[in-house]
């Protein structure tokens, strides 16, 4: 992101985002009746598709982390997870980890403006702990839709803001 035009970025986003978008909306389709990779004993081949899937929702993530949280739910969808509680939880996790790893690269580079980050770090902190509080009493059914609703909304606008 530190070497990349913001105009070639900007061309390839919208398709990102709505491939996660169809991704989660249908990944359960696409995992059919096999279990998940992720909650029971996988095979090699499995947990390598997971691991290189996984490794390039990282470089994306560490990359722009716009839409992450989609292509991650989108992820485990298609890995055959399908309680988006437990969903929620992994990709936290996950976003932790990548955002991590992003934010030591970009401090190195000295690209942090630090008055507005400590306030996107407080936020990111308040906004997840409310979140994640407020998610668990909320129907499974619509929060799917709500991210359904709101990786479509990215989509468009995206779409919009680069063509």
């Amino acid at each position: 992101m530190l070497k990349t035009p913001a105009h070639t970025f900007m061309r390839v986003l919208p398709w990102l985002t709505l491939g996660a978008t169809l991704l989660f909306a249908f990944g359960k389709k696409l995992a059919g009746s096999r279990k998940s990779v992720i909650e029971h004993e996988a095979t090699g081949s499995a947990l390598a598709a997971a691991t290189f899937f996984q490794l390039a929702v990282a470089v994306y993530g560490g990359y722009f982390g716009g839409g992450m949280g989609i292509v991650m739910l989108a992820m485990l969808a298609v890995l055959g997870m399908t309680d988006i509680h437990a969903m929620n939880a992994l990709k936290t996790v996950m976003g932790f980890v990548i955002n991590g790893v992003a934010v030591v690269a970009f401090v190195v580079a000295g690209a942090i403006y630090w008055k507005q980050g400590i306030v996107m770090i407080v936020g990111g902190i308040l906004g997840g702990y409310v979140g994640a509080h407020y998610a668990q009493k909320v129907p499974q059914v619509w929060i799917r839709a709500f991210v359904v609703l709101v990786g479509a909304g990215m989509t468009v606008y995206f779409f919009w803001k680069s063509y």
